[in-house]
């Protein structure tokens, strides 16, 4: 009787299922942030008050573009996927979706944000959009099984979507947006240090190539966390020299990219996955409070 109320309880109806099928699908937690950046770099690159109509077509146009490129990305990892314990349960390897089914979504999503973008905001948003899927599907994806270099390669089709903002809000990209590319593209790299070796023995079993893959001390893992946290330290100061926010938060920036190498010095010393999941809680806490002190100090 207890095993059955168990069952039912883990039964979700239908409809609640497929809702959550295509949210797993597309990375609707990934997607989120994505548009976070997205619309800060609207926002920062808005020479006059900002035009909400513009940010809810630039936002809605990225959300379709990055959710395409995710729902791409597993279908091309299905297999592999299926091999990992953090994986197999994603909606194509687990055969709750077929994959046609994830092919023909991402594509008609990749697509429509692409085709959105160009139409309702500009060419150089949507063209901007079609790079990053490009990386993302046919550099990144690949590059996973192949080579180390896959983690920085899939760091710049994630650093893009702040330019996506900033291009749709000016027509162009200058300064501002490309130390706002710097800035999520330095980001990224401890985050995913951070993720890869607490998961190292899943990624080697579906034959991802990362850095801790032979990394068993977590040595090189956390050296590397800690240099680009303090490469970050200084490239996150750039926004107040090139005129896009206030020497105010250059105090902002340094009390939170100190907490964040600390996080990464932590991990370096102690080397076990507790100190790899604050790094990694410490990333996903920093980012927004950083985009946040950007958009309160907009010069």
């Amino acid at each position: 009787m207890k095993t059955t109320v168990i069952e039912s309880a883990n039964l979700a109806p239908p409809r609640n299922r497929f809702a959550a099928d295509i949210a797993e699908l597309v990375k609707a937690r990934l997607t989120l942030l994505v548009l976070l950046t997205t619309a800060v770099g609207f926002y920062l690159g808005s020479e006059s008050p900002a035009n909400y109509g513009a940010l809810f077509h630039v936002v809605f146009g990225t959300a379709a573009a990055a959710a395409g490129a995710a729902a791409l990305n597993q279908w091309w990892e299905r297999v592999p996927d299926a091999l990992m314990r953090r994986t197999k349960m994603r909606p194509i390897p687990a055969g709750r979706m077929s994959p046609p089914q994830a092919l023909a979504l991402g594509a008609v999503l990749s697509i429509f944000g692409v085709g959105y973008l160009a139409i309702v905001c500009n060419t150089l948003s949507a063209a901007l959009a079609a790079i990053t899927i490009a990386i993302y599907i046919f550099a990144y994806t690949p590059l996973k099984r192949a080579s180390t270099a896959n983690t920085a390669v899939g760091a710049i089709p994630g650093a893009i979507p702040p330019m996506i903002g900033w291009a749709a809000a000016r027509g162009s990209v200058g300064a501002g947006a490309w130390s706002l590319f710097a800035i999520v593209f330095l980001w990224q790299l401890p985050h995913f240090f951070a993720i890869a070796w607490m998961y190292r023995e899943d990624y080697s079993r579906a034959g991802f190539r990362m850095i801790s893959s032979d990394d068993r001390s977590g040595e090189r893992s956390a050296s590397q966390s800690v240099f680009f946290c303090i490469l970050l330290l200084v490239i996150a100061g750039l926004p107040a020299f090139v005129g896009i926010a206030t020497f105010v938060y250059l105090a902002a920036e340094l009390v939170l990219s100190g907490l964040f190498i600390a996080a990464a010095m932590r991990f370096l010393r102690m080397r076990t996955a507790g100190a790899a999941r604050l790094l990694f809680i410490a990333s996903i806490i920093y980012l927004p409070l950083l985009l946040g002190a950007l958009v309160l100090t907009k010069s």
